[in-house]
C-alpha cells in the first residue's frame, strides 16, 4: 500500500504520534510514582517507624516491637524469613529480598548493642500503587484518547472538502475540448474558505480554457498559414535558380534562401507537435530509422553546396523504433543540418548500431566552457557562425526528453563533436 502522504495521511500519523507519545508519558508517569513511593515514602516511614521504636524502647524494656500486616520488627535473627536468614547481612542499612511468593525489603539498626531487623513487606503496597495509579491512568486516557478521536474525526471533516476539491481537478480530462470547472459540490458551501477556493478555481478553469482554445486555433491556423508562404518563396528560389545570368553573388543569396526556408519548414513542424500537450495522441508505428537516416541526407544535400563536406553512412545494424514518424524525422534531421552547419570541410560520420545513432563531424568542435549549455535555447559558442537559429538543440533535446530517449554530446576544440542518441525505452 502506498504510503499516503497528503493532508489526511499527515493527520492520521499526527493523530497516532500523540496517542502514542501520551501512552508513553503516562506509563513513564506511574513508573517514575512507583520508584518514588518505594524509594522515598516506603523507606522513610521504615525509617520514622526504627526512630520511634527506639525513642520509646529504653525508656520501657516492655515496649512492644513493631508487629503490623505490612511491617514487623525482630531481634533475634533466628525468627526472620527463612529467604533473609540465607543471606543476611552485617552491617545496618535498607536490603531487598525477593522469591516467588515475596518481595521484601529488610532494614537494620544498632543502638546501644541492640539490633533491630525491620521487615517490611512491600507485595500489598504494589499492589495498591498499581491499582491506585493504574485506574486513575485508565480514566485519563480514556478522556484524552477520545479528546483526541474527536478532534481528529472534526479534522477530517474540515480538510474533507479540500480533498474532494483536489479530486476534482485531478479528474479533469485534458484532451477533452472544454476545461471549465464546474464545481458545484454540496460541501463546499459549508466551508466559507473551501467555496472561496472553488469559486477562484472555478474562474481559473474559464481563463484557462479561453488560453487552451486560442492557443489550439493558433496551431492549427498555423500548420496551414506558415506552410504556405515558405512553399511559395522555396518555389520562387527555385524558378530564379534556373536563371543563367545569375551572377555568383546572387546564386549565393538564393542558396541561403533555400537553406532557411528549409530549416523554417523544420522548425514550424517541430514546433507544431511540441505544442500539443498529449503524446499519446500522435500516431505511432514501427520506424525504419536507416531509411529516416537516409531521407535526412538527401534533404540536407542543399545545406553542403559551397562546402567541402563529405557525409559517410555506416549502417552496422538494422534499427527499428515504435514511435512518431515525424518525431524520428525531425530530432535526427536536426542533429544532421546541425552537423552539417557547422563544418565547413571535412566529414560528417552517421553510424547505426544496434539501439543507438552516433552522429559525429569534423567541426571546430564546442568549448567546454559551452558543452552543458548547448542545449539552451539560443545559446551559441564563441566563434559560432551565422547558420541556424540557436534553437535547433534545444528542440533535440526537448524530444528525447519527451520519449525518454538519452542523448550524450563529447566536443573538444578543433576536433570536432559527437552526438550519440540512445533509443532504450521502447
Amino acid at each position: 500500500m502506498p504510503k499516503r502522504s497528503g493532508l489526511l495521511g499527515k493527520l492520521t500519523r499526527a493523530f497516532w504520534l500523540q496517542v502514542g507519545l501520551i501512552t508513553l508519558a503516562a506509563i513513564l508517569g506511574v513508573f517514575l510514582a512507583k520508584l518514588m513511593i518505594e524509594e522515598r515514602l516506603v523507606k522513610n516511614a521504615i525509617l520514622e517507624e526504627a526512630d520511634y521504636f527506639w525513642k520509646y524502647y529504653f525508656g520501657d524494656d516492655e515496649f512492644n516491637l513493631p508487629d503490623t500486616k505490612n511491617l514487623t520488627g525482630y531481634f533475634d535473627p533466628n525468627l526472620l524469613p527463612p529467604i533473609i536468614q540465607d543471606e543476611l547481612p552485617t552491617k545496618p542499612g535498607f536490603y531487598e529480598f525477593s522469591d516467588l511468593s515475596n518481595r521484601l525489603v529488610l532494614h537494620i539498626s544498632r543502638q546501644q548493642q541492640e539490633t533491630l531487623y525491620l521487615v517490611y513487606y512491600r507485595g500489598q503496597v504494589d499492589a495498591l500503587v498499581l491499582y491506585y495509579g493504574l485506574f486513575p491512568l485508565l480514566v485519563a486516557l480514556t478522556i484524552l484518547y477520545l479528546t483526541l478521536w474527536l478532534a481528529y474525526r472534526y479534522s477530517r471533516r474540515t480538510i474533507s472538502p479540500l480533498t474532494r476539491l483536489a479530486n476534482h481537478i485531478n479528474e479533469i480530462d485534458l484532451g477533452k475540448k472544454d476545461l471549465s470547472l464546474t464545481l458545484e459540490d454540496p460541501g463546499f458551501h459549508g466551508n466559507d474558505e473551501i467555496q472561496i477556493l472553488a469559486d477562484a478555481l472555478s474562474r481559473l478553469g474559464g481563463r484557462l480554457n479561453a488560453f487552451i482554445t486560442r492557443e489550439r486555433n493558433f496551431t492549427r491556423n498555423a500548420s496551414h498559414e506558415f506552410r504556405t508562404p515558405l512553399t511559395v518563396i522555396n518555389i520562387a528560389a527555385d524558378m530564379m535558380l534556373i536563371e543563367n545570368r545569375l551572377s555568383q553573388k546572387s546564386r549565393t543569396s538564393l542558396l541561403k534562401i533555400k537553406r532557411a526556408v528549409y530549416d523554417m519548414e523544420g522548425l514550424t513542424e517541430v514546433f507544431l507537435m511540441l505544442a500539443r500537450e498529449d503524446t499519446g495522441s500522435m500516431t505511432q508505428h514501427e520506424v525504419d530509422v536507416n531509411q529516416v537516416v537516409r531521407d535526412q541526407i538527401e534533404r540536407s544535400e542543399i545545406l553542403k553546396q559551397g562546402k567541402d563536406v563529405e557525409i559517410h553512412l555506416n549502417e552496422h545494424s538494422q534499427l527499428n523504433l515504435w514511435a512518431p514518424e515525424t518525431v524520428v524525422a525531425v530530432l535526427i534531421g536536426n542533429l544532421i543540418r546541425n552537423a552539417i552547419l557547422y563544418t565547413e570541410r571535412g566529414e560528417v560520420r552517421i553510424d547505426i548500431e544496434d539501439r543507438q545513432l552516433s552522429i559525429i563531424d569534423s567541426g571546430p568542435g564546442i568549448p567546454q566552457s559551452s558543452i552543458k549549455r548547448i542545449f539552451e535555447p539560443f545559446h551559441r559558442a564563441a566563434g559560432d557562425n551565422d547558420s541556424g537559429f540557436g534553437i535547433g538543440l534545444t528542440i533535440v533535446k526537448r524530444l528525447c526528453d519527451r520519449f525518454h530517449w538519452d542523448i550524450e554530446v563529447s566536443s573538444e576544440g578543433g576536433q570536432g563533436t559527437s552526438f550519440k542518441l540512445k533509443f532504450n525505452h521502447q
